[in-house]
């Protein structure tokens, strides 16, 4: 059986088993799922956190719930060999001894192992890898990273959890140090922000810093879980000495090492001026959007894209009698009419985040109609920690863990509801939440894959089918009654298709932030805020930008197919089993899935 024969019965298979993947019994699966468990243990062996987050932290592995990764300059050459050891295993490994479902998760963890190979033995900056070139950034650190996940992956609820915490936090200063190491590297080598993002990355930090270490959130967190479980302890005093004796000191010599970085930063936005920075940022494609076309090509669907979208979204507009000015001017217009604002106080955002669970209600009671396999894991809806507001999206998702006792969250940034007003809101329920993230990551979580399978996430796969899910709604009905929201769907799409433009334009043809941030504003009519952050974002994450489009593209492309191929018999719920059920894949093995 040639390759492509046994991938396109692995997605049939699977759309005839949709709640579980049948074991093949062929003569490799069992040595390939020992190989697997294998690189799993190593791989978690070397990121405690992580452990955390899949809820793989108790038990023989019960010592990481104190730890922390190790940033460090050794902790990344670990890695680095880690990688290579494994892909040179798995490429001992005889691949024809499988059948179709061991052959796919042979080939998605050999993409990945190849991938990671390549990008560490080509660039010596970043924390490892591609797609993320600083180690400190508004979008990248530890500072921003551990005390959200101490908030809300880092569960509570004994006295050795707690205790647990503590490790962790006294951890968290030597994390902070280690990335100072390396951050020092990467500066010799030329590797530094952008001066734009190194004045965010200070006006977060400073706001991590800012309280006293007693009202400090990292103090807060456990205080609080600590009260509802009723666990006794000094919980209170035993936080905030280590917040302020370690914590702080610490976070106080990463700003003097940002304020010293901005002394030789640059305005320049892109990555192409690193070293071999067009290589990287062709490498960061891959790693995001599972690609390797050319960024010129990327650019020019882009500019197609946005024209056709432009189009809809100018004709939907005109059927509501918004008809002046161009589609960003008039999106303007309907950012700041006050009826589809909510108030900027506490209680317009109880109201918010009221409405947004009433819009996750509806769409789950729809889900059988569109899914055979269904997600068993909860959804909720959380503000996100005003410590990361300044540089966070307007809503991001965090998958539960592997057990189901975490749920999974869509934080919504809540710093100005006038950037969130209530035509745009649903549409980024739908991506974040259900039938987008939530959906797909749940689902991939609850398979009977291997482990590693289970963990291993592609943007181009994870943000494509998000994007997809937007349209689905639409599909569903969810704007029936709500034909501004539909404008906001098409205005969603219109955003990822600018960012297909703006992204190669900054990394692969020297466009300045202004430029972009302009581009990014007068085409979508956003406010200043939204586009900065926006563009900013996509700045220190080469090639993310990207993922979305490509991957909803191919989404669109299968379905497609799959319609004319089956005709009257095209079933969305095998559809979607058939996509969803071998989990996330890189789009070059999804393009050849029988659906």
């Amino acid at each position: 059986m040639d390759r492509r024969t046994m991938i396109f019965s692995t997605a049939a298979a699977l759309a005839n088993h949709p709640t579980r993947i049948l074991a093949q019994g062929n003569p490799g699966s069992k040595s390939l799922n020992e190989l697997f468990d294998q690189f799993m243990k190593e791989n978690l062996d070397l990121a405690p956190q992580w452990a955390t987050s899949l809820g793989l932290d108790g038990g023989e592995r019960a010592r990481q719930k104190s730890e922390l990764d190790d940033s460090s300059e050794a902790g990344i050459a670990r890695q680095k060999s880690l990688t290579a050891s494994q892909l040179s295993r798995l490429a001992a490994f005889d691949r024809t001894s499988l059948g179709p479902v061991d052959a796919v998760n042979y080939d998605v963890v050999m993409f990945v192992l190849r991938a990671e190979a390549k990008a560490n033995s080509a660039f010596s900056y970043g924390t490892g890898g591609v797609g993320a070139p600083y180690v400190l950034s508004q979008g990248d650190g530890n500072y921003q990273y551990i005390p959200s996940f101490l908030d809300s992956s880092h569960t509570i609820s004994t006295q050795a959890d707690c205790d647990a915490y503590l490790a962790r936090l006294g951890g968290f200063a030597a994390s902070m140090d280690q990335e100072i190491e390396v951050a020092r590297h990467d500066m010799a080598l030329g590797v530094v922000p952008p001066d734009f993002s190194l004045a965010k990355t200070l006006l977060q930090m400073q706001k991590l810093r800012a309280p006293a270490p007693e009202a400090s959130s990292l103090t807060q967190s456990l205080v609080r879980r600590a009260r509802e479980h009723n666990i006794s302890g000094d919980y209170a005093r035993l936080a905030a000495q280590l917040v302020g004796d370690q914590v702080y000191p610490a976070l106080d010599r990463q700003i003097a090492l940002v304020r010293e970085m901005q002394k030789i930063a640059t305005q320049d936005a892109g990555v192409w001026r690193l070293p071999a920075g067009r290589d990287y940022y062709e490498a960061s494609l891959l790693h995001y959007a599972t690609t390797s076309k050319d960024p010129a090509e990327l650019h020019q669907r882009g500019l197609q894209l946005v024209r056709e979208y432009t189009a809809r979204a100018d004709e939907i507009m005109r059927r509501q009698g918004l008809t002046r000015g161009t589609v960003g001017e008039r999106t303007r217009a309907l950012y700041k009419d006050p009826k589809y604002l909510y108030p900027d106080s506490d209680a317009g955002r109880e109201m918010l985040l009221s409405d947004l669970n009433r819009r996750v209600q509806s769409v789950w009671g729809k889900l059988p109609t569109y899914f055979g396999a269904l997600p068993k894991a909860k959804l909720e809806i959380r503000r996100a920690p005003p410590e990361r507001e300044a540089g966070s999206v307007i809503g991001y998702y965090s998958a539960g863990s592997l057990d189901g006792t975490r749920p999974g969250i869509y934080w919504i940034n809540l710093r100005d509801t006038g950037e969130s007003p209530k035509w745009f809101l649903p549409t980024v329920t739908y991506h974040e939440g259900i039938p987008g993230h939530h959906v797909q990551l749940s689902i991939q979580r609850e398979l009977d894959l291997p482990l590693i399978r289970k963990a291993t996430s592609f943007s181009a796969y994870s943000e494509g089918w998000a994007l997809y899910a937007e349209q689905l709604a639409f599909e569903m009905g969810e704007y029936d009654s709500d034909p501004i929201g539909h404008y906001g769907q098409l205005h969603a799409a219109l955003v990822r298709s600018a960012r297909v433009v703006i992204d190669t334009g900054l990394h692969s043809m020297k466009w300045t932030r202004e430029r972009a941030i302009h581009y990014f504003s007068d085409l979508l009519g956003e406010p200043e805020a939204n586009a900065t952050t926006e563009v900013e974002r996509y700045c220190v994450w080469p090639g993310q930008a990207c993922s979305y489009m490509l991957g909803k593209l191919k989404f669109l492309e299968l379905r497609d197919r799959s319609q004319k191929s089956r005709g009257a018999r095209f079933d969305i719920r095998k559809f979607h089993d058939a996509v969803l059920l071998p989990g996330a894949v890189p789009l070059e093995i999804l393009d050849k899935f029988s659906v």
